[in-house]
């Protein structure tokens, strides 16, 4: 059973209340999201294996350790994703990136994939999914479904916020996925908004409405 992480360093917190204030403009917007991805994936990362190899220091030889095994892979659904994926490459800058698009049918509501470029190698590596929002969970169920489908087996999602309704439903759709948060906030509002949230977060990374 994949299990829920909410990553509550201080740092974190602090970034995540700019990053909900009204006030924050689309720069300063972005440059947050951007950092509160890389300390988030810190947290992600924390279980990657280690190697141990043989350093020769100005001192003497040391027994040091490198990451080992598992290659990683960024996955943002489009379009807000983007906006989390430098930040974990200032960390991880060996990562892949692939890209998954969808959008929302008007008469069922349901997500639709329009667009799915993955790195050749997908299959053999731990994927991270990001989106900074997880309201329903119908964009998230259908990217990691997406990623099954093409036979990717080690996958985990990483979000800002979430709403309870969303982590439930992607628990129900993909129990074996493990997701990271920096909050769980109150529940959806009747237009899919979470409450409080920050809004849309595509709309304030890229200064659309």
């Amino acid at each position: 059973m994949g299990k829920v992480f909410v990553c509550d360093h201080p740092l974190i917190q602090h970034k995540l209340t700019l990053i909900r204030d009204e006030r924050t403009n689309t720069k300063d917007f972005r440059d947050l999201v951007d950092e509160v991805a890389t300390l988030m994936a810190y947290e992600i990362t924390r279980n990657l294996p280690l190697s141990p190899i043989q350093v020769k220091t100005p001192v003497t030889e040391a027994t040091c350790y490198t990451i080992s095994g598992r290659m990683l892979g960024l996955i943002p659904i489009l379009r807000a994703g983007l906006g989390m994926v430098e930040g974990v490459l200032n960390l991880i800058p060996g990562a892949k990136v692939g890209h998954i698009g969808l959008y929302r049918d008007p008469e069922t509501l349901q997500p639709v994939e329009y667009y799915v470029k993955l790195p050749t190698d997908v299959q053999e590596r731990q994927l991270i999914v990001l989106d900074p929002m997880l309201a329903t969970g119908g964009s998230a169920i259908a990217a990691i479904t997406a990623l099954k489908n093409r036979n990717c087996t080690q996958i985990k999602l990483m979000c800002l916020i979430a709403a309870p309704e969303g982590v439930r439903a992607v628990q129900e759709a993909h129990p074996d996925i493990d997701i990271y948060l920096a909050a769980v906030d109150e529940q959806l509002n009747d237009h899919g908004y979470i409450v409080p949230g920050l809004g849309d977060a595509g709309d304030r990374l890229f200064g659309t409405k």
